[in-house]
């Protein structure tokens, strides 16, 4: 199997973290991440083709939520 390279920038507190357990193959957990996330990805990709919500539908949704979030984060 051919593999691409990657250079992946983390903060130094987090090398320093990683490094408390050298036994730990980090590539790896950084590979199954990224597999997660584009799993994650392709479901949402599923759903919205099969979704008969508008552009103007979602925008609208999206205003309604902000709106309510707005009015949560200024209540607490």
């Amino acid at each position: 199997m051919c593999m691409a390279n990657m250079t992946l920038a983390i903060p130094d507190e987090i090398q320093a973290e990683m490094k408390r357990f050298p036994e730990i193959r980090w590539s790896e957990v950084a590979r199954k991440a990224i597999l997660e996330k584009i799993e994650r990805l392709e479901t949402i990709e599923k759903i919205a083709r099969k979704s008969k919500l508008t552009k103007k539908d979602i925008d609208e949704f999206d205003t309604m939520i902000k709106k309510e979030a707005t009015k949560r984060a200024l209540l607490n």
